[in-house]
């Protein structure tokens, strides 16, 4: 496979995952050698170094793609308003997926949703009304459950005591669309 085709894949895991994401990962997933894999991210760290704003960190085994250092100052005040601002409509799907079904994988909260989560489940995160912790079934991803903040701002102690708890945290419904 041409660099530059690969070089496309790899930018394009980067953005939709969020996330670090394993070179081994994207040597499969392109049907390339790791060696393949590591050259044309070294041609994209060159790439993204001159001016740009966006850069590929490379932190052992695993690369993301994250803001220039020298845009770190505007892209805090934008993340301390959007934290600062009221939960979207996005956020609070989600919010309701996780405290109903949780804990849940980012894969399942986008099958339930049918889009994209990454970045409102990264401002969840930051509120401090989600935890993100290791899934013990599948090592390459983790699993979303609300926290204690959360339960703390809704003026409950314990998730149970959600409306109609027991009825939607078993939707038979929210199994298929998960399982399909």
């Amino acid at each position: 496979m041409e660099i530059e085709k690969i070089k496309s894949i790899i930018e394009s895991i980067l953005f939709v995952s969020g996330e670090p994401v394993k070179i081994s990962r994207i040597a499969k997933i392109t049907g390339t050698e790791i060696s393949e894999v590591e050259n044309a991210i070294m041609v994209l760290q060159g790439e993204y170094s001159a001016n740009r704003g966006i850069i590929i960190i490379k932190k052992e085994d695993q690369i993301q793609m994250a803001t220039a250092p020298e845009n770190s100052e505007i892209i805090s005040e934008l993340v301390k308003s959007e934290i600062q601002e009221n939960l979207s409509k996005a956020a609070l799907e989600v919010l309701s997926i996780i405290a109903y079904r949780g804990p849940i994988t980012r894969i399942n909260i986008e099958a339930i949703r049918g889009v994209n989560c990454t970045f409102t489940l990264r401002n969840l995160l930051m509120r401090g009304l989600l935890e993100k912790v290791d899934n013990p079934s599948d090592n390459r991803s983790y699993l979303y459950k609300i926290s204690f903040d959360f339960l703390k701002k809704l003026g409950i102690d314990s998730i149970s005591k959600l409306p109609d708890f027991e009825t939607l945290s078993q939707d038979p419904r929210i199994e298929n669309v998960i399982e399909s």
